[in-house]
């Protein structure tokens, strides 16, 4: 399947998604902040940058940015709250990451997840 990088802040929120997109097939990597995802981000390749947007240390939009700039051709998913932020037209959000607003549905999560991966 994919290799995944996650950064979530939410500890609980983190082990769930990282044990569940395992479960669904992925190689999960996952941060609680974005400074040490960001870390990872550099000595590692990956297919997809799933993060939250409000984090300590390094928020997802910069996170998000330095990934595009890194890796042109990686996949970007914001989850969060604020889903407002991320579409705004003078976020520093990559223009083409796609925002899957929390709550949500686990099914609807790995949906997104893969539908994004397989998209050329």
């Amino acid at each position: 399947m994919a290799r995944i990088l996650l950064a979530e802040d939410d500890d609980s929120l983190r082990a769930f998604l990282t044990t569940n997109l395992s479960r669904a097939g992925h190689e999960v990597d996952s941060f609680g902040d974005g400074e040490l995802a960001w870390e990872a981000l550099q000595s590692s390749s990956y297919d997809l940058l799933l993060t939250d947007i409000v984090m300590p240390i390094l928020d997802g939009i910069e996170l998000a940015r330095r990934a595009a700039e890194v890796d042109p051709g990686m996949k970007i998913v914001f989850i969060t709250g604020f889903a407002a932020v991320a579409l705004s037209q003078h976020s520093a959000a990559p223009k083409d990451a796609k925002v899957l607003s929390k709550p949500f549905h686990l099914k609807d999560l790995v949906t997104e997840v893969e539908r994004v991966i397989a998209a050329a």
